[in-house]
């Protein structure tokens, strides 16, 4: 697909079908205190990545604005979130278990009366396609009611109380304080709601800041959080990162770190808190994951699962596979395997029914994206694949790069894109030794047969990566699973119950064996004098 092929692929507005029509959305409000306040301050404009084939040219369409805040609204909202966790006293870190799920699903309930409208602005502010938005919306639904069910059975397991040495004690889990939630933008609602909820959930309060494309599609929530919560438990703020988050990080006054990003954004964001010990971070982060595609792979398998491992939102995710390691021994089948499946996925606008490739939200990437290529080919790698990197406007086709090396930035930098480098090998080490050796370790794919062999292989991985992919691609779920990594790709775990632990700590409640104390314990329970103390058991 040559550029002016791709320039046909932008609509014009009769081309749009109706259902999937949007009015921009211009977002003035934000919650703070439990109220939603009107920003009279400057506003950002909001383009979506479908551009649209107007008479004078095609142009980019305006989806809508947000708030721009500055730095006393974002201090008033920490203000708000410490004010409502008041050291701990506050009436949401003391409530009582059932009471706070109350809350989350009465919170699910009006979320999911707003699914159509959700799903249609993701769509469009992102370019993702329809489906995956859909996809995206029903899934962090499913998270939610998981997370929900998680608590319960966290809950009764430390219902009851242990006996050790002539002492009783109750462990449960209490908050950590104000919680900083940043998500990013390649899945600005799941992954942002697989850390706001468990740290809500958790009787942390949360100060929320959607990511710099994905900012829209949060607006029809606001309602339902202020609805939800009691006051200053979520409290959202918009704008620059620099003029809003530095101030709350040097405040000292953020107790947990939610971020999913780059790793440098996240140092420079620890290194702005006064008081780094402190500070507890959850961080999902940079990426390079390998595929090893072995000399008795399944060859039609692995290029299917490399194609779309590769190039799933066009390449924007963290688990995405980011270089391809071929043995000689199948170099010529699996590369004509690999580029046929590439060569098949569907182009288009994210509405059309089976499209694959769309429009990139943040089209700065475009010239990174050259930059990665041009540096490739000085140092003697070429695009394999036709038409490989034509582009035009938000548009990059996909470009096959071969025979890269250690010398290019393509070996080692996350292109977060529709560039996928390849490299072939004779021994198993030279891949063993990328892995090994990269600054990142979230997760590898392995490509064969022999037993012996991707045993042998998995015991080394094991150690270098959080997770072993067999005969397919990266990727996060199911969310029951453990997600993180190693070296740079993360800090904490995150997953359905691993979420809730990362944003709590272990409480114990202990005394002696004594008549008078079994009797003070005794009456606490049977009279429900305690929010913390408790044998109840959720159902």
């Amino acid at each position: 697909m040559n550029s002016m092929e791709i320039k046909k692929l932008y609509p014009n507005r009769f081309q749009i079908p109706q259902d999937k029509h949007i009015k921009a959305v211009i977002q003035k409000e934000y919650l703070i205190e439990g109220k939603i306040k009107k920003h009279e301050g400057p506003r950002q404009k909001v383009y979506s990545p479908i551009m649209i084939n107007e008479k004078d040219g095609i142009k980019p369409y305006f989806l809508g604005e947000y708030p721009l805040m500055d730095k006393n609204q974002a201090l008033k909202a920490l203000e708000s979130a410490q004010k409502a966790y008041s050291k701990g006293s506050g009436l949401w870190p003391t409530m009582r278990t059932q009471e706070r799920i109350s809350c989350v699903e009465n919170f699910l309930s009006i979320m999911k009366t707003k699914r159509e409208e959700i799903i249609n602005i993701l769509m469009w502010e992102i370019g993702k396609s329809f489906s995956d938005s859909a996809k995206e919306f029903d899934r962090t639904v499913e998270y939610v009611a998981d997370t929900i069910n998680a608590l319960k059975e966290l809950d009764r397991n430390s219902s009851r109380f242990s006996f050790a040495s002539g002492i009783y004690g109750q462990i449960k889990r209490s908050p950590l304080g104000v919680v900083l939630c940043m998500g990013p933008y390649n899945y600005p609602l799941n992954e942002t709601f697989t850390t706001l909820i468990p740290a809500l959930i958790m009787g942390n309060t949360v100060i929320f800041k959607p990511p710099k494309f994905g900012v829209l599609l949060h607006k029809p929530l606001i309602e339902a959080f202020a609805k939800s919560f009691p006051p200053g438990v979520v409290n959202t703020i918009y704008g620059d990162g620099k003029e809003i988050i530095t101030p709350l990080m040097g405040s000292g006054k953020i107790d947990v770190l939610a971020f999913i990003g780059s790793s440098k954004v996240a140092d420079i964001l620890k290194k702005l808190h006064p008081y780094p010990h402190r500070l507890r971070c959850v961080l999902g982060l940079d990426a390079k994951n390998a595929a090893i595609i072995l000399q008795d792979a399944d060859i039609e398998n692995a290029a299917k699962e490399c194609a779309t491992g590769a190039l799933s939102f066009n390449g924007q995710r963290c688990t995405a596979l980011k270089i391809i390691f071929i043995h000689k021994k199948i170099k010529k089948q699996f590369t004509e395997t690999f580029i046929s499946k590439i060569s098949n996925l569907k182009a288009g606008m994210p509405w059309e029914n089976g499209v694959f490739l769309t429009p990139i939200p943040d089209d700065s990437r475009i010239n990174y994206f050259e930059e990665l290529i041009k540096d490739a080919q000085k140092k003697g790698a070429k695009i394999i694949n036709d038409n490989g990197g034509s582009h035009f406007g938000t548009f990059f086709y996909p470009a096959v790069i071969s025979q890269v090396n250690e010398d290019m930035r393509l070996w080692r930098e996350e292109q977060f894109g529709p560039v996928i480098p390849i490299t072939y090998f004779d021994s198993i080490k030279e891949p063993l030794e990328y892995v090994i050796n990269s600054n990142f370790g979230q997760q590898v794919s392995i490509f064969g047969r022999d037993s012996s062999q991707i045993a042998s292989l998995t015991d080394i991985l094991v150690n270098q990566v959080s997770r072993v992919n067999l005969n397919s691609q990266c990727q996060r779920g199911p969310d029951i699973f453990p997600f993180t990594g190693r070296k740079d790709s993360a800090e904490g775990t995150l997953s359905v119950s691993d979420a809730l632990r990362v944003f709590s700590i272990r409480a114990l409640f202990a005394f002696k064996d004594s008549n008078e104390n079994k009797k003070t314990v005794d009456e606490i329970l049977k009279k429900g004098k305690s929010k913390f103390l408790s044998t109840d058991y959720i159902f």
